[in-house]
């Protein structure tokens, strides 16, 4: 038996979320299929390295398989992207690597990394529709970037937390928080070694408000100080979200 390491990338749109469930087609689902391909039978669950909503991206979710059936990392990376690029499935493997049989995608992570996209313009998307998060009034990006601080550190961050988190606890670090402007688009940058449902999504909704002037960074960190959902300013769409990497 040998465990594979996968770096996967994927277009959140067409997908109910990254874990198999039964209301529509999912990540997880698809790249099973894909392994049932070619595994003769053998049963493989692919285990992430965490969870994504409905319409939700990746440019670095990591996996891992166990395979019985001897195969080398190239072979099964050229039998994977075929699979999903004659299905037309939005995802593609970049990466497999052999891994020891301790590594576990989930529970080895150190890390995890995203990126929220905002385009800030009054003219609708067309190739970015569903991609970013569309925003037609101003957004003063610097004063986004200076509220987001006060998120940043070890906190109960139960105002930022979906009220279906399976989570056990409302407690996370936040490594860092950025919010940069790159002409029409406004970046956030977020890093901690793990994440509450819809925290992202939450906290750029709020800054968004900062943004716009409706809200004061001491807003923000009193809706932090609340530890109520309902002091939430706002919950983002999934469309600006993406899973950008994992340290391990």
């Amino acid at each position: 038996m040998a465990r594979f390491k996968l770096t996967i990338e994927y277009d959140g749109r067409p997908y109910v979320g990254w874990q198999r469930q039964d209301n529509g087609p999912t990540v997880q689902a698809v790249l099973e299929d894909a392994f049932a391909e070619f595994a003769h039978g053998e049963e493989i669950t692919v285990f992430g390295s965490g969870r994504t909503d409905a319409g939700v991206h990746a440019k670095g979710q990591v996996a891992h398989v166990d395979l019985a059936r001897p195969m080398t990392s190239d072979a099964l990376q050229a039998a994977l992207n075929h699979f999903l690029k004659v299905r037309e499935t939005g995802i593609s493997i970049l990466k497999i690597e052999e891994v020891d049989a301790e590594f576990n995608a989930r529970f080895s992570a150190k890390g995890r990394h995203y990126l929220y996209r905002i385009i800030n313009r009054r003219g609708p998307l067309s190739f970015d529709r569903g991609l970013a998060w569309h925003v037609i009034r101003p957004l003063d990006a610097e004063a986004m970037n200076e509220a987001g601080q006060r998120l940043i550190g070890t906190h109960d961050f139960t105002t930022f937390r979906h009220v279906e988190c399976q989570a056990k606890s409302p407690v996370k670090t936040l490594d860092y928080l950025r919010i940069e402007r790159h002409g029409e688009e406004i970046h956030m940058l977020a890093g901690a070694r793990s994440f509450l449902h819809h925290q992202i999504r939450s906290m750029i909704g709020t800054l968004e408000l900062v943004g716009c002037g409706k809200w004061t960074a001491d807003d923000v960190t009193a809706a932090l100080e609340a530890r109520d959902r309902a002091a939430l300013g706002l919950n983002a769409p999934p469309d600006g979200l993406y899973f950008l990497r994992v340290d391990y």
